[in-house]
């Protein structure tokens, strides 16, 4: 498992470095609510984007955003919520997933941007 974690580390230092290129702000990373945890919160051009990264060595058994699950989903519909009520902030927000599958010296990454909604996540 610590392998596991030591992976979901770097994926999270190259999606940060990667928004960061993309002329996001990181406004924070692994933001917590209880249990529940947010990747990374970061801004562009007036949009709150709540990421969640998800990070694999391969795609052997499915792409990495296809883990992205509705509970998942679920919990970042509540992250966005809590930290849009606690911040007071009045930005648009969405929900979006990095996708990266690495070896450990090399990455693929791929952004999707409004990857779900909040009736994807709570209704459908």
């Amino acid at each position: 498992m610590a392998e596991a974690n030591e992976i979901g580390k770097k994926g999270e230092e190259i999606a940060y470095k990667y928004l960061e290129s993309q002329g996001y702000d990181i406004l924070e990373t692994n933001w917590r609510l209880g249990h529940l945890e947010a990747d990374i919160i970061a801004a562009k051009d007036g949009i709150l984007v709540f990421a969640e990264v998800k990070t694999r060595r391969s795609d052997e058994y499915g792409a990495p955003e296809d883990f992205v699950d509705k509970r998942k989903q679920r919990a970042y519909v509540k992250i966005a919520n809590n930290y849009i009520l606690t911040n007071k902030r009045t930005d648009e927000a969405r929900f979006d997933i990095i996708a990266i599958i690495t070896d450990g010296q090399s990455f693929d990454i791929k952004h999707i941007p409004n990857a779900f909604t909040v009736v994807d996540a709570l209704y459908r």
